[in-house]
């Protein structure tokens, strides 16, 4: 089992500097960063690190994974926020356990024993609210189905049709944004009952950058998703 560590970054400098140097390359077969255009110094990191990287073209997440796509070479895609959210220590474990035969395994800011510092009521609400829905729709057994922090066989996106635009393109015309493919994923692999684990992962505040989350538009597009796979997608 090949294991690509993907880190999607925008302006992520701060992050960058603190937190890359604890995440040691012999934990994964490669380290793949997709830039969504940074301006703050991002590439600059790249280039003297000699980081192997994609610059996206068009915005949003879900596209920055898509462009990203053709140059992973592993079979099990780990996706990793490097703005302080994500904490490189839980790596391993996560591959460890993704190698016990698992399709997805989850590092959950809610599982116990572990804890959000970077939630407020807002988000904390909204991301335990979804992953009720998803619960309850659609057979989950999540207690973080919304978290970036998670590894899924890279083929699971071709099975559940992520790279598909049509699995989204209702939603983002309708709300007028770009959404990432994270809770449809959770969705899909629920309903073909998968196989998938948690373990418990704190998310720490945020070093640095700025955050990007749109959140009623983001989140009327995820609840749109929830509501339309009862019916749709089989």
């Amino acid at each position: 089992m090949k294991i690509t560590l993907l880190i999607p970054t925008l302006n992520e400098i701060d992050g960058l500097k603190s937190i890359m140097p604890r995440v040691q390359p012999e934990w994964v077969d490669q380290i793949l960063y997709v830039d969504g255009q940074s301006t703050d110094g991002t590439l600059d990191y790249f280039k003297e690190h000699g980081c192997e990287y994609v610059i996206q073209k068009k915005k949003g997440m879900r596209h920055a994974y898509m462009e990203a796509w053709p140059l992973v070479r592993g079979d099990v895609v780990l996706t990793f926020s490097p703005d302080g959210n994500s904490i490189p220590e839980l790596i391993p474990p996560c591959i460890a356990k993704m190698k016990e035969g698992y399709d997805m395994v989850i590092v959950s800011r809610y599982a116990q024993g572990a804890k959000s510092y970077d939630d407020d009521a807002v988000t904390s609400f909204g991301n335990k609210m979804f992953t009720s829905f998803i619960n309850w729709f659609h057979g989950g057994n999540y207690t973080d189905a919304m978290v970036i922090y998670r590894a899924y066989r890279k083929n699971l996106i071709y099975e559940l049709n992520l790279d598909q635009d049509s699995s989204y393109e209702t939603e983002e015309k309708l709300f007028k944004t770009n959404i990432s493919w994270e809770p449809l994923l959770s969705i899909r692999a629920a309903k073909r009952k998968l196989k998938i684990a948690e373990i418990p992962g704190d998310e720490p505040a945020r070093d640095g950058g700025e955050r990007k989350l749109q959140v009623l538009r983001w989140g009327a597009a995820y609840m749109y998703e929830v509501f339309r796979e009862i019916f749709y997608w089989r």
